[in-house]
């Protein structure tokens, strides 16, 4: 199977370093429990800009923790034949940092893509599964007859409840739900 994966509240909790420039820079919280959409509407464009520059900063980057088990699990997928790829909105700046991470974290891919349109990049290799947080990127998968995968955050838990998106609260649920579709497709293609 070809599996696309997000970095950005996929791979590690993104929202706190968001939610912490955000306040440093402009005096503005951000809780993450009340952000129940995929807009950020106390910032402006202006600063929210500023704020993801400063969060996808080589320093920054290079500093994530990943969430608990989603490397070990990705590692597994890996092993058992299915292709990564990684998949990410940062700028294409930010890619060896992203590079340098996730080998520093252990996480093998086969691909490594940082562009705005995910989804036609998805499309583009085929992938079968896309896991990521953003409720645009997974309507959009859909569309497109990929499947949809996310761990579950304020702005994407509507989706969750009315699409046809596997929803998890952590790399370990999103394992047990995802490896029984992944050992049926593989038994597919034999």
């Amino acid at each position: 199977m070809r599996i696309a994966i997000d970095i950005d509240s996929t791979l590690h909790h993104y929202w706190d370093r968001l939610s912490d420039a955000a306040l440093r820079r402009f005096g503005i919280d951000l809780p993450y429990e009340e952000q129940l959409d995929w807009g950020i509407t106390r910032l402006r464009p202006d600063q929210l800009r500023l704020c993801i520059e400063e969060t996808h900063c080589a320093e920054a980057i290079l500093a994530g923790d990943p969430y608990p088990d989603a490397a070990a699990i990705i590692t597994r997928w890996r092993e058992e034949g299915h292709f990564i790829h990684i998949t990410s909105h940062r700028d294409s700046a930010a890619h060896q940092a992203t590079a340098q991470w996730l080998e520093r974290i252990g996480v093998p891919y086969d691909d490594l893509h940082c562009s705005q349109d995910k989804v036609a990049r998805c499309v583009e290799l085929g992938i079968d599964l896309l896991i990521d947080d953003s409720p645009l990127n997974l309507a959009g998968a859909l569309e497109h007859g990929i499947l949809a995968a996310t761990i579950s955050h304020p702005w994407n838990r509507d989706l969750c409840e009315e699409e046809d998106v596997v929803c998890a609260d952590d790399w370990r649920d999103l394992a047990a739900q995802l490896d029984p579709l992944l050992r049926r497709r593989a038994e597919l293609r034999r």
